[in-house]
Order: C-alpha cells, then sequence, then structure tokens
C-alpha cells in the first residue's frame, strides 16, 4: 500500500518561515523515506553558518560530489547509484550512515537555492525510482512553497537573503564561476575560454578575495543563491 504524500505536502504549506520548514519538515521527511539522517539545506543559511563549512567543502562540493554535480546540473532528484557504481562511492564518501544517498533540489526562479538530502546505512536498502518519484513531488512543493514566501519578503523589505558581492565579478569571472559550477578543473576551464590554466587560477583568487570565501564550492552555493546564478549564464563565442 502506497502511504500518501499529502501530509507532506501540508506540513510544507504550514510552514511560517525556512527555519521552521527545515525543524517541523526534514524529521517528516525522514521518516517517509525510511532514511537515516535527512535536512533540508538553504545555500544562503549554510554560508552564514561556520558549522555548515564540512557541508559546504564535500557534501555539496561539485568537484567531490556526482550527487551534488547531477542535482546542480539537472535541477532533479538522484540517488548515489545513478551517477556511480558502490566501490567508487565508498571512496567519495566512506561514512557508513552515507552508504545510501538521496537528493533532490529546491529551486526559486529557476535558480537551485538549496537541497533535500538522505541518506541510508549499509544495512539498509537502497533509494528507488520510487522514491526519486515521491521526492520529485515534495521539491515541487518545496520549491513552491519558498518562492511564495522569498517574494512576499521581499515586497514587504523582509528579504531573508545576504548582501552578497556577485556585483564585483566580472564577465569573464562569472564564465568561469560557470564552469566551476558544472565541475569542470582549471585545465578544462582554460581550454574551454582559451586562457591559460595559470590564468585561471589567478581569476579565482581574485573572484575568492571579492566574495569573501575560501573554497570553491562556497563560491558557487553563493552565488546560487543570487540573481547570478552560474548554471543560467552562457558562455562565450570562442571565435569571436
Amino acid at each position: 500500500m502506497t502511504i500518501s504524500l499529502s501530509p507532506l505536502f501540508e506540513e510544507i504549506h504550514r510552514a511560517t518561515d525556512e527555519d521552521n520548514l527545515r525543524s517541523r519538515l526534514a524529521p517528516k521527511l525522514g521518516e517517509y523515506f525510511a532514511a537515516k539522517r535527512s535536512g533540508i539545506f538553504f545555500f544562503d543559511q549554510l554560508l552564514e553558518d561556520l558549522r555548515f563549512q564540512p557541508v559546504l567543502n564535500l557534501a555539496l562540493s561539485l568537484e567531490h560530489n556526482p550527487v551534488a554535480r547531477y542535482v546542480a546540473e539537472r535541477h532533479t532528484p538522484v540517488h548515489e547509484r545513478l551517477v556511480t557504481v558502490p566501490k567508487a562511492w565508498k571512496l567519495i564518501c566512506p561514512r557508513p550512515d552515507h552508504w545510501h544517498v538521496m537528493a533532490g533540489p529546491i529551486v526559486s526562479r529557476g535558480q537551485l537555492i538549496g537541497t533535500v538530502g538522505f541518506t541510508r546505512e549499509q544495512s539498509m536498502p537502497a533509494f528507488n525510482t520510487q522514491n526519486l518519484a515521491d521526492l520529485s513531488a515534495v521539491c515541487l512543493h518545496l520549491s513552491d512553497w519558498v518562492s511564495t514566501v522569498r517574494s512576499r519578503s521581499v515586497s514587504e523589505g523582509k528579504s531573508q537573503h545576504p548582501s552578497f558581492k556577485a556585483d564585483c565579478l566580472t564577465p569573464r569571472e562569472l564564465q568561469i564561476a560557470e564552469l566551476v559550477a558544472l565541475g569542470r578543473t582549471n585545465a578544462e576551464i582554460g581550454t574551454e575560454l582559451w586562457i591559460t590554466e595559470n590564468s585561471v587560477k589567478q581569476a579565482l583568487k581574485r573572484m575568492f578575495r571579492k566574495l569573501e570565501v575560501s573554497s570553491r564550492a562556497e563560491m558557487v552555493a553563493q552565488l546560487s543563491a543570487t540573481k547570478y546564478h552560474v548554471l543560467s549564464l552562457k558562455l562565450p563565442n570562442p571565435d569571436r
């Protein structure tokens, strides 16, 4: 017998703010998906809290984590077996309580602003296609709720977003940021933009200083939470 998702949808739309949403909904989502751990993560909140630095550097690293990269590129839920094999996943994430992982996107105005994540231990069954379908529905309601709440906050002059410094990035730096978000190495970025690998390294150093971040993951998370969503940018034609 299939368990109804309706109570979860109702719980989402009863939330008064994002903190309330996380505290009330995450445990119920974890119970629904029979997860060992569950969480709702908003990138702008992660940037403000140093406790979540490991999450940014590892769990949400687009270079390190193929699950995070898949969600960032496709805006659709995924579990680890769709993007890698168990042996490779164990090297990427050796924690026994993260043997199975599933994540889904929270999207607002076409921008990835957060994720919903679940983990299971090795002794537990892997996530399956039905789990992905159910998470897709949950993410749809979450994204709708977040867009509504944030739009209302902006109109009332109570934006929940911190003031970022993305305005100071040049068009070329934004192009580099897009490729970083797609998981490209410095060498690959240089090849695509027709510049040297060292030029990419120097540009990233300048970008880190401007944005006051210390890692590629932090930079992508910060830009994803602003109108400069890096995955929506277009690259220049190198033949011009």
